[in-house]
């Protein structure tokens, strides 16, 4: 798969979510009823995602390594965080909002990760 495809990937995953947290979180999470708001702020987010996590991560190693990852978490709301300050009409109310939106926005990447292995493993058996 090309960096172009995996990028579009990530920001449809980042977009989808998005709106299944402020589904789940209602007012403490808006994007002021708008669709496009939601592709921007995924958008916004798997650039930041792609870019500024990983330089997160490097310094937080210590952290991450020592609670066997669950600072992740803490790395996962941030960046939804500064998602919600660069683009304002998506917005988080608060951190703990902003971690609960990061896990379903996890949750969400794992099962399309898991969905697009399983197709790419049944397109390999079948060649």
């Amino acid at each position: 798969m090309s960096f172009f495809l995996r990028f579009l990937v990530r920001w449809g995953v980042c977009s989808l979510g998005l709106w299944i947290a402020a589904a789940v979180l209602g007012d403490k999470l808006t994007y002021d009823g708008r669709g496009s708001v939601l592709i921007i702020a995924g958008l916004i987010l798997a650039i930041v995602n792609s870019v500024i996590k990983p330089i997160v991560i490097l310094f937080t190693l210590p952290a991450v390594l020592l609670t066997l990852g669950l600072f992740m978490l803490v790395v996962n709301a941030l960046m939804v965080l500064l998602v919600a300050g660069l683009y304002e009409p998506f917005y988080v109310s608060g951190f703990w909002s902003a971690m609960l939106a990061g896990l379903i926005i996890g949750v969400v990447n794992l099962l399309v990760s898991a969905i697009l292995e399983n197709s790419n493993q049944g397109k390999r058996q079948t060649k």
